[in-house]
């Protein structure tokens, strides 16, 4: 029997980075109002939302080229699954007598004296 919760499909504007940057615009223009209410100078206050719309930016492309990696390398996997692959281990995950080579002593939990 189907879910009845439909998977949400993320469109353009509709995903959790973008409600992440909308709040970041917000404090923008928030924290400066805050800043001028408390008796902040305008030159004070103006200097801290140029910083905080800097920061926001900065953010901004970074977390649009991490998501184009991720997506990318999601991509790359999906292509790899199709073609079937010998199984590799990893340099730390071998299995069996040769295991726990490379330790620095052979006896137990005994410390090295």
């Amino acid at each position: 029997m189907p879910s009845s919760r439909a998977t949400p499909e993320t469109g353009p504007g509709d995903d959790r980075s973008t409600d992440l940057i909308r709040w970041a615009a917000f404090s923008c223009f928030l924290v400066p109002v805050v800043l001028l209410w408390y008796g902040t100078s305008l030159a004070g206050a103006t200097g801290t939302a140029l910083g905080l719309a800097a920061v926001t930016a900065v953010c901004r492309v970074l977390l649009r080229r991490s998501e184009r990696c991720a997506a990318r390398l999601l991509d790359e996997d999906l292509d790899e699954d199709e073609a079937p692959q010998a199984h590799h281990r990893g340099r730390h995950q071998r299995t069996g007598t040769g295991s726990h080579r490379g330790r620095r002593h052979s006896g137990g939990n005994s410390p090295v004296g």
